[in-house]
C-alpha cells in the first residue's frame, strides 16, 4: 500500500543528467551523424590537361587572383554561410567553338551537383568564373567519378573538377594547380550509434576504426580518399583499416545503405558530409 507521502513525491531528476538525456534523445532522433573529428589533412587542386601547359599557367593565375580578392570565399559563402547557390548553365560540346570542357562528378555536394539541367557547387561556380575571365564558352561533362581524371588523361576534357585531392598517382593523368581547398575525411555513423561518444581527439577515432575487424562493413564513395584510408594506400601514407570496405558511386548511395543497415560506417569528406547527412536528417 502506498502512503500519503509517498503519493506526493515528485521524482527528481539532476539537471546534468536532464541535459545528457535530452543531448542523446536528440541525437537518436536523426537518422545519421557526423563524427566531427578530421581523419586525414587534403587539399583540393584542378587537374589540367598535362598537354596545355598554357592552360595550366592560366588557371593558376586566377586561382592566386580569386583567393587573394575574396571572390572565392563569397563563391564558399554561397554554400557554407548566408550567400544564395547560383546555378551554372552548361553550352553543348561543339569542337568548332573556344570552349573549356570541365570533367566532374555532380554527386559532390556542396562542390558539384545537380538541380534539374543546372549544376550547382563551388567547383561549377569557380569554373564558370574560369572560363569567363578566359573567355571561353564552359562545358560540363559529368561523369563517374572515376574517370574524371583518366578523361582528362585522354585529352577529352580540359580540366578535372571534382573536389579532386592532390594525389601523386592521379599525376599520370593531368597535372595539378594550386591548391584552393583544404579538406579532410570524416565518419558518419547511424544517429543510435554510441561507438565513438566518448572519443575526444582523432585518435580516439582512429584506435576505434583500427579495432573493427572485417565483419564491419565501412562504405565509401568509388575512387576517393575515403576509399584509400579504409583500403590504404602508400602514396598517402594511409595503412588502411582491417573493415571491410564498400564502393559506391557516390556518398548518398553509401549513406542510404547506412540507414538500410547494410554498412556499419561511412567514411567521406568532411564538407559532403556534412551535407549529406543534414539532407537525410531533414527528412526524417
Amino acid at each position: 500500500m502506498k502512503t500519503g507521502k509517498e503519493d506526493n513525491e515528485t521524482a527528481t531528476t539532476p539537471a546534468g543528467d536532464s541535459a545528457a538525456t535530452e543531448a542523446t534523445t536528440a541525437a537518436a532522433a536523426k537518422k545519421v551523424k557526423v563524427i566531427e573529428y578530421n581523419l586525414t589533412d587534403e587539399e583540393y587542386a584542378l587537374g589540367v590537361d598535362k598537354a596545355q601547359p598554357e592552360l595550366l599557367a592560366q588557371v593558376n593565375e586566377i586561382l592566386k587572383q580569386v583567393k587573394s580578392d575574396g571572390t572565392l570565399d563569397k563563391i564558399c559563402n554561397n554554400y557554407f554561410g548566408d550567400g544564395t547557390p547560383v546555378a551554372v548553365q552548361s553550352a553543348v560540346a561543339d569542337s568548332s567553338k573556344d570552349q573549356l570542357v570541365v570533367a566532374t562528378n555532380a554527386a559532390f555536394e556542396p562542390f558539384e551537383y545537380t538541380k534539374g539541367k543546372d549544376y550547382y557547387g563551388i567547383d561549377m561556380e569557380l569554373a564558370a568564373y574560369i572560363a569567363e575571365k578566359l573567355g571561353k564558352e564552359l562545358v560540363i561533362q559529368n561523369m563517374d567519378f572515376d574517370a574524371v581524371c583518366l578523361s582528362v588523361g585522354q585529352h577529352k576534357c580540359d580540366i578535372a573538377m571534382a573536389g579532386l585531392t592532390v594525389k601523386p598517382d592521379r599525376e599520370e593523368y593531368v597535372t595539378f594547380s594550386e591548391s584552393y581547398y583544404k579538406a579532410s575525411q570524416q565518419v558518419i555513423a547511424k544517429g543510435d550509434d554510441t561507438t565513438f561518444d566518448a572519443c575526444t581527439s582523432a585518435a580516439d577515432v582512429e584506435a576505434i576504426l583500427n579495432g573493427l575487424d572485417s565483419s564491419k562493413k565501412i562504405g565509401v564513395q568509388n575512387g576517393t580518399t575515403g576509399q584509400f584510408y579504409v583500403k590504404g594506400d602508400e602514396s598517402f601514407g594511409f595503412a588502411g583499416l582491417k573493415a571491410s570496405c564498400v564502393g559506391y558511386k557516390s556518398g548518398s548511395l553509401a549513406v542510404q545503405d547506412l540507414i538500410n543497415g547494410n554498412v556499419d560506417y561511412v567514411i567521406i569528406d568532411s564538407a559532403p558530409a556534412v551535407c549529406i547527412t543534414d539532407a537525410v536528417n531533414e527528412m526524417a
